[in-house]
């Protein structure tokens, strides 16, 4: 590992320039620091000693990426290695380690919808969940929202005969329920259902999940014909009406190639403050869905996001092409080809098309690209906007980018939490927000509960950073009070602005709620400008109910460990089976001692007193 230091604008050009003669010319990685002595970006590179003097070769004339990254360097390190790839990994669990702003940094798919076969069921069920898990269920998505997966769904309980019933009105339904009666489940809760006729069943919906539609249809054609040439002429109705189904599917959906194969398109846009990446999935010929990812601050080219955006993508993607298409030639395809296929377990190929139909489809994910960059800019340039005017509005000395609101949730004093939102550009940053759990004050004190919360946030010197633009707090003059003495006690006066946020009261006749703002008696008039009253009113609402959220789950935790800990004979291991099979005390107190003994380990004596203590009146119930 080699060190440059660099010092000054004029210095560190020069730095750098002395410096590449002495760097390897072999392949690694390199680390820029800033000032602080952060690491702001990791790049690896076949020859250090080239990929670090273009910085140099661009210093004079340099593009906006290069030009903002060289006033940020005070310090790079390189770190040379074997072989590419080595280069290649080391890279990328810096990148983990670090997270460096100017990188590239996929969010994980945890908010996209997604559906979950578990295969290890006999006669499985669809499910909608939002976190993808290692658990030998199929898992089909993300898909782009709700709506989206909750279409497929529809369509596929009109097409197949799935079960709809969760795993346990699965083990204790008696009779088959209105899905049945309408023909829309085959009821294999109730009916002894032929287990290979299920599971036929089951392929067939995999097949529509990935896109093998087309395929699907031939199957059942042919079965179809099958049928009919037996003169089983009920069976080859049913079959008609379900190929007809999905050939209405197949007619909402373009055709992009004639080769059926299965690939992934990507695409780039690029803005002076955003990166995006769009990503269409073809399946089968058909084009079926795409998504999109946004990057700030990126300071990577073309050849180093989309490498990037691969193996930080298909790192925990449930399903691998055997191609992908890439709008740049990347140097370094060889090595990402054979760690691709490492994963599949198949040969991956990229690919940058030259000619014919995939030039066209690489054409049309870069006009889509271009198209939701411009979306989204104008977006965030509209939220600018409004921002700009309620700085105005408020006379705030910086424009509020950065607005975090805090609230209090308790119930008469039991189990408080607070919570913070984070608002960047008028958006909410979901990955910033916060729950605190009420320490130090035992007794019910709305006030208390404040001032411990923000000495918690903004007591912790250098890395209370970054600071907000703009606080909000949830309950008016008395919360903005306690936030001033917060602050001046942490001496932390004029680093943001503060507003107090209270509801209107009715009674008194007010028809708003009321903005106080420190320094200022009387509540801001927002006269004509509403939408901002409307924005703050939003951010105060979101912080309302991510407190409210934790305060319920904190009260559903605590009533489950009184209810369960108070019974002789339940252990730690048996209140996790009996809440992971129940999922709540409500549903144990409902279930039969049947029921309570059919799981392992509960014998019929544990299961009545069970059943008999949680049955007794007085016992806390989960809210």
């Amino acid at each position: 590992m080699s060190t440059l230091n660099t010092n000054t604008s004029a210095e560190r050009n020069f730095s750098l320039r002395d410096a590449v003669s002495r760097v390897h010319s072999g392949p690694g990685v390199y680390l820029m620091r800033d000032a602080a002595g952060d690491v702001i970006y990791v790049g690896k590179a076949r020859n250090l000693k080239k990929r670090l003097a273009s910085y140099v070769k661009n210093s004079g004339r340099p593009d906006v990426k290069t030009g903002v990254l060289i006033k940020k360097i005070s310090d790079v390190e390189t770190i040379v290695t074997a072989s590419e790839k080595e280069a290649l990994i080391l890279e990328s669990n810096l990148i983990k380690r670090y997270k460096p702003r100017y990188n590239v940094d996929l969010k994980d798919d945890k908010r996209y919808p997604s559906l979950r076969l578990d295969i290890k069921h006999p006669y499985p069920r669809l499910a909608i969940v939002r976190k993808i898990r290692k658990d030998g269920a199929l898992y089909f998505g993300p898909y782009s929202s709700t709506g989206a997966v909750r279409q497929t769904l529809k369509i596929i309980n009109k097409t197949f005969m799935l079960r709809k019933c969760s795993d346990r009105e699965f083990k204790t339904r008696t009779r088959p329920c209105l899905n049945c009666q309408m023909k829309g489940c085959m009821a294999p809760c109730c009916r002894d259902i032929d287990k290979n006729t299920y599971d036929e069943m089951i392929k067939e919906v995999s097949l529509f999940l990935k896109g093998r539609t087309p395929d699907l249809i031939n199957n059942i054609k042919r079965d179809m014909l099958d049928a009919a040439e037996k003169q089983d002429f009920e069976k080859a109705a049913v079959l008609r009406d379900k190929m007809f189904a999905l050939e209405k599917t197949v007619e909402k959906q373009a055709a992009v190639s004639t080769d059926f194969m299965d690939r992934d398109v990507i695409a780039t846009a690029r803005g002076p403050e955003l990166s995006l990446v769009t990503l269409l999935f073809v399946r089968g010929g058909f084009l079926i869905g795409s998504r999109n990812f946004t990057f700030s601050e990126t300071m990577s080219n073309d050849s180093e996001i989309v490498g990037t955006f691969i193996r930080q993508y298909y790192e925990t993607a449930h399903y691998i092409p055997k191609e992908v298409l890439t709008p740049v030639t990347m140097e370094d395809a060889p090595l990402i080809e054979e760690w691709l296929r490492q994963i599949k377990g198949q040969k991956v190929r990229l690919h940058r098309p030259q000619r014919g139909e995939k030039v066209q489809l690489l054409k049309l994910a870069i006009q889509n690209a271009a198209k939701d960059l411009d979306e989204l800019t104008a977006a965030r340039l509209k939220n600018t906007e409004t921002l700009v005017r309620l700085q105005k509005r408020l006379r705030l000395s910086a424009l509020p980018d950065r607005i975090e609101c805090f609230d209090n949730s308790n119930i008469s004093g039991t189990l408080p939490v607070a919570s913070m939102v984070v608002f960047k550009n008028g958006q909410p940053d979901t990955a910033s927000y916060r729950r605190y759990k009420i320490k130090k004050v035992n007794h019910p004190d709305d006030y208390a509960y404040m001032d411990e919360v923000l000495r918690r946030r903004f007591g912790r010197g250098g890395a209370s950073k970054p600071y907000p633009d703009l606080l909000v707090l949830d309950g008016g003059k008395g919360q903005l009070g306690i936030a001033v003495s917060v602050i001046h006690d942490l001496k932390l006066q004029g680093r943001f602005d503060m507003l107090g946020i209270a509801k209107k009261d009715e009674k008194r006749g007010e028809t708003q709620d009321k903005v106080y703002k420190t320094g200022r008696a009387n509540p801001v008039n927002f006269g004509r400008d509403t939408d901002l009253l409307l924005l703050l009113q939003r951010i105060r609402d979101e912080a309302h109910r991510f407190a409210i959220a934790y305060h319920r789950k904190r009260r559903n935790k605590t009533a489950m460990q009184s209810a369960l800990d108070s019974i002789p004979g339940v252990g730690k291991k048996r209140k996790e089976q009996l809440l992971r099979h129940f999922k709540s005390i409500q549903k144990i107190r409902e279930a039969t001692v049947e029921e309570l003994n059919a799981l392992p380990g509960i014998h019929r004596g544990l299961a009545e007193v069970i059943k008999k203590r949680l049955s007794q009146p007085g016992k806390p119930v989960p809210i």
